[in-house]
């Protein structure tokens, strides 16, 4: 049958929609929705259905569209007041953690890939360099899959994990990148690693992709409040238009395009820009729509008949369990040790959220690219089926009991109320706050008369269960009730309900 450009049409529609579909039907057994997309991906691929699809070089190239959105996104909704706390600690596990997971990795690899290939399972046996760069691959947490899957399941966690784990996941893919890139070259020269000019390449790469990151977010953050367009529907555009400029533009500069990207992310959703709340929603329509192109796209690449056979699964399993069990959690309690403030508890939740995801694919898509300047095809192929087998292990096994875990140690908790899904418009000074009634608010009575508030403060509205009304001072209040409060002074209203035992 010949393709014609409707062909495509009717595919690309036809592949979001199942995969939207797939996603609403996985949410309700804990499925997380990226895993969704890969399987919806390899459904219809040349072992599937028979999308013909083998273009890594295409397949690179949407992934890093995808992540530079997704990375900007995720610093964009990242709060400096909340990373503040857990900077120090993010900063150690995303450069040292990296590292230390990389190198215990690729011990583990190196040793099994003998132990598999003396078995005839595999034909190849890696080297240690062979080895280390398949680790690098895979060795930092993957911000789409942290991002997606903490935000979709509304999960709240105690002693600042949240801002933790995405900062983490948000500023670790650099090091990763570097790691393979730099493996990539010594195993294509064939000499003697350089390790003090990789070194090097890796505090050039990081200084300057924070700085440019740093200074464009700047530029951004004034052309946004500057440029007035009569239509506001273009800021989204001009906006994303400018995250692409940073990282191509980092990327010449010979920095780290991926970090400057989130910086960026982190400079424009921290400053007041106009805009802001709609600005907010694109971003997040076109976050997961990159995501889900990314994830069908990398679903496609593989063949399942190459990534289930006996020496990749085994590779897969003891690899995937080794970087679960022991390789993460060593490199997440030797990196926290110093910072006392986190419980062991704590460090057990950050060692078992280290999600694999579309990252290591992306990366692993790398070495399938050298094979044309001359890298051994066989490790190429041996690399990226082992990492996406990995990368599904780990979203079925880590990526779906995120919530459990977190009930299980006991650092869930409640997250903030959506105001009534009621947002003000950003020039208007005054916050909104949802509460709930607790039995302690209703102490001094239960009539909203009775209620101390501070000053500027005022009760617009009373949800009881699916009825909303607004209130008078004499309308008796009743334990769960929700009250929409509107207040000149957001940080007051939320010490005085705490010292009511009452939530917001």
């Amino acid at each position: 049958m010949e393709i014609t450009f409707t062909t495509i049409m009717l595919i690309g529609a036809v592949l979001l929609a199942v995969s939207v579909f797939a996603s609403k039907a996985g949410s309700r057994f804990g499925v997380p929705s990226l895993l969704l997309f890969l399987f919806v991906g390899m459904l219809f691929g040349s072992d599937g259905l028979g999308i013909p699809f083998d273009n890594a070089v295409t397949a690179q190239t949407i992934g890093t569209l995808a992540l530079c959105i997704i990375l900007f996104s995720g610093g964009f909704e990242t709060s400096y007041r909340e990373i503040k706390p857990v900077a120090g600690v993010g900063v150690v596990l995303a450069t040292a953690g990296v590292l230390m997971t990389a190198l215990l990795t690729g011990v583990f690899i190196w040793f099994v890939s003998e132990l598999i290939f003396d078995w005839g399972l595999i034909g190849i046996k890696l080297n240690f360099l062979e080895s280390l760069l398949m680790a690098s691959v895979m060795s930092s947490t993957d911000s789409a899959s942290v991002f997606s899957i903490l935000r979709s399941k509304k999960q709240g966690l105690k002693q600042n994990l949240r801002p933790l784990l995405e900062l983490e996941s948000g500023s670790n893919d650099p090091v990763a990148y570097i790691l393979t890139i730099m493996l990539l070259g010594l195993i294509a020269q064939g000499e003697t690693p350089d390790w003090w000019a990789a070194v090097g390449n890796f505090a050039v790469q990081m200084t300057v992709g924070a700085a440019v990151g740093y200074l464009l977010g700047q530029v951004i953050v004034w052309t946004l409040n500057k440029i007035n367009l009569s239509n506001s529907s273009l800021y989204g555009i001009l906006t994303l238009a400018m995250a692409f400029f940073v990282f191509a533009l980092t990327d010449t500069l010979h920095g780290n395009g991926y970090l400057a990207v989130y910086v960026a992310g982190l400079v424009v959703g921290n400053r007041k820009i106009v805009l802001k709340k709609p600005l907010t929603s694109f971003l997040d329509g076109i976050t997961w729509l990159f995501q889900i192109v990314m994830f069908i796209s990398l679903g496609l690449l593989v063949s399942p008949r190459m990534l289930f056979t006996p020496g990749t699964i085994i590779i897969g399993v003891l690899v995937g369990m080794f970087m679960i069990v022991v390789a993460r959690p060593a490199s997440v309690m030797a990196c926290m040790a110093p910072f006392r403030k986190f419980t062991l508890k704590a460090r057990a939740y950050v060692s078992w959220v280290g999600l694999r995801g579309a990252v290591p694919i992306i990366f692993a898509t790398y070495p399938l690219v050298a094979v044309a300047d001359g890298f051994n095809s066989v490790v190429a192929d041996l690399i990226f089926n082992v990492v996406f087998f990995i990368t599904i292990l780990s979203l079925v096994i880590q990526g779906s009991s995120v919530s459990w875990m977190a009930n299980k140690l006991g650092l869930s908790k409640e997250l903030p109320q959506d105001n009534f899904g009621i947002d003000l418009p950003d020039k208007i000074k005054s916050a909104l706050s949802e509460i709930e009634v607790r039995e302690a608010f209703l102490a001094r009575g239960n009539q909203l008369r009775h209620i101390s508030m501070p000053a500027n403060t005022l009760v617009v509205m009373v949800k009881r269960g699916d009825e909303y009304f607004v209130p008078t001072g004499s309308t008796l209040l009743h334990h769960g009730d929700k009250l929409l409060v509107i207040s000149d002074d957001d940080e007051d209203l939320k010490r005085d309900i705490q010292k009511l035992g009452i939530y917001c």
